[in-house]
């Protein structure tokens, strides 16, 4: 992977950690708050967008439409699935098992559907990124034994966040990479189909989206300034490095997450973490030298 590639994915990774903790404090229902979210997001950045990219878009293709709109339904789900994995668990296990599981399937995938060559380095980082981020939710103590309601729903939201991530990750790559429609064009577009697709759902829960814009408005605000920042400069990347490496190399938000677990909200683990926070950045060094 290249510097510049490496460089793109740590600042989205620092602020996607952000914007995922500011979602966990967010006092709010899933539908309005992806809703809102999405509103921000295609109101801030459509200057940027049309006056980079405004020629373009007569001529983006049918099967690229097929693919923005395939990555606007996958990321609602995403977005819903994450809301009700932060209500239902805790950000340190939620957050590692979708962001370790993630990039195993996307790689996976990425090796398999698009013919994107692993080496031994790249597989050998993205194994240290898995290994580090399940040490950082928990470890082997996540999977034996009883296990607590909490953590089973963390469990099985995280893997289910994981699951979309990969799929949207490799949609997405696909139409940057392959069918070579601009990042920033590509994730604003999906944002305004997502938030055309949401707005009928919000209008019928008027009353709960107008509660949820009064009391968590700050949250929503900087989630949607901050996270199509983070994922367009993730796709940029992925102009620049294959899929199969860009996408475990995100993993690196483990070590702002694991901060912030154990600080801010106060989860504790602070050995387990750093121990998992290790092993995630090994695994970054590996990709970085690996191709």
């Amino acid at each position: 992977m290249s510097i510049s590639a490496l460089a793109l994915v740590l600042v989205a990774a620092v602020i996607h950690a952000t914007w995922n903790l500011l979602a966990k404090q967010a006092k709010t229902t899933g539908v309005a708050f992806v809703w809102a979210c999405s509103m921000v997001s295609v109101i801030a950045y459509a200057p940027i967008a049309l006056w980079a990219h405004g020629q373009a878009l007569t001529l983006i293709s049918s099967t690229a439409w097929l693919t923005i709109v395939a990555s606007a339904v996958i990321h609602i789900a995403y977005f819903l699935c994450l809301r009700r994995g932060y209500e239902r668990a805790d950000l340190s296990v939620v957050y590692p098992v979708a962001r370790g599981s993630g990039p195993l399937f996307a790689s996976v995938a990425a090796i398999v559907f698009l013919g994107e060559s692993a080496s031994v380095g790249g597989l050998s980082g993205l194994a240290l990124i898995v290994l580090g981020t399940f040490t950082i939710g928990g470890g082997l103590a996540m999977l034996r034994g009883a296990r607590s309601e909490r953590l089973s729903q963390g469990l099985y939201w995280g893997s289910l966040t994981g699951l979309l991530i990969a799929s949207y990750t490799v949609n997405d790559g696909y139409a940057v990479r392959i069918l070579g429609v601009a990042p920033l064009l590509f994730d604003w577009l999906s944002i305004a189909v997502r938030a055309a697709l949401l707005t009928p759902a919000a209008m019928l829960q008027r009353a709960s989206v107008r509660q949820s814009i009064t009391t968590a408005w700050r949250p929503m605000l900087a989630v949607g300034l901050m996270s199509p920042l983070a994922y367009i400069l993730v796709l940029y990347a992925m102009t620049l490095a294959p899929i199969s490496l860009v996408a475990p190399a995100r993993e690196v938000s483990m070590l702002v997450a694991a901060f912030f677990g154990a600080r801010l909200l106060g989860e504790g683990s602070v050995r387990r973490r750093v121990l998992g926070a290790a092993l995630i950045a090994a695994g970054v060094v590996a990709l970085a030298v690996g191709r």
